[in-house]
């Protein structure tokens, strides 16, 4: 990830996960912790057997989060996306930066985009593994 303002502020990871975060205003404790548990544990990277088997945790491996809220993008209607649905700006980054503090609490170095601002980010994807992970769906009970 990089500014495109061209001040030289980069961050980068090596073997680990990109995760583009969007937050909405009903998001709370228990998402943040769920998505993290999640994300920590979830078994995404090949074993010695090439199946997908181990976890960023086992892996030792980084996350780069970027805050993202145009992934509420509404687009039913008309040609222009709604954003209305991606939580305010300052519960966002609230919730944004609890999310990465519990991913480190597992241990797991987090390299931040900056909220708010415009990034070039840049994916070289090695699978391809793609996955949408939505705390609306999570288990409950």
């Amino acid at each position: 990830m990089s500014d495109p303002s061209g001040n030289g502020d980069s961050r980068r990871i090596g073997t680990g996960l990109l995760l583009l975060v969007g937050v909405q205003d009903s998001d709370g404790d228990a998402e943040v912790e769920w998505m993290a548990h999640k994300i920590a544990h979830m078994r995404i990277f090949e074993d010695a057997a090439g199946k997908m088997n181990r976890s960023v945790l086992e892996e030792h491996g980084s996350v780069l989060s970027v805050s993202q809220f145009t992934l509420y993008a509404d687009t039913r209607k008309g040609n222009r996306p709604s954003f209305t649905k991606a939580g305010r700006p300052e519960h966002a980054d609230t919730i944004w930066n609890a999310f990465n503090a519990e991913l480190r609490a597992y241990g797991i170095p987090v390299a931040e985009g900056v909220f708010g601002a415009h990034m070039l980010v840049g994916l070289e994807n090695d699978g391809p593994v793609t996955i949408i992970l939505d705390s609306d769906n999570r288990p409950t009970g």
